[in-house]
């Protein structure tokens, strides 16, 4: 299913936006495309790299707890 994206820019972007269009071949609705697919590409990988940085840090604290509990008196029982 295909939707109708728009937005407003100023005449100034929307000539520089339609340049660079037509001298790489595309339309300037194949060329926005592009470039919002590439921002969102961008956008969900520094999410990712976030999102595993936290887990990472969550993880190893977690490891350091049950390493100081290993000593705590439980192991022998």
């Amino acid at each position: 299913m295909r939707a109708a994206l728009t937005f407003r820019a100023d005449a100034d972007f929307v000539a520089e936006v339609d340049a660079l269009a037509r001298s790489s071949g595309v339309s300037r609705s194949d060329y926005v495309r592009q470039a919002v697919e590439e921002k969102n590409a961008r956008a969900l990988a520094e999410r990712m790299a976030f999102l595993s940085k936290t887990l990472s840090a969550r993880h190893a604290s977690i490891n350091q707890e049950l390493e100081d509990a290993v000593g705590d008196g439980l192991a022998g029982r």
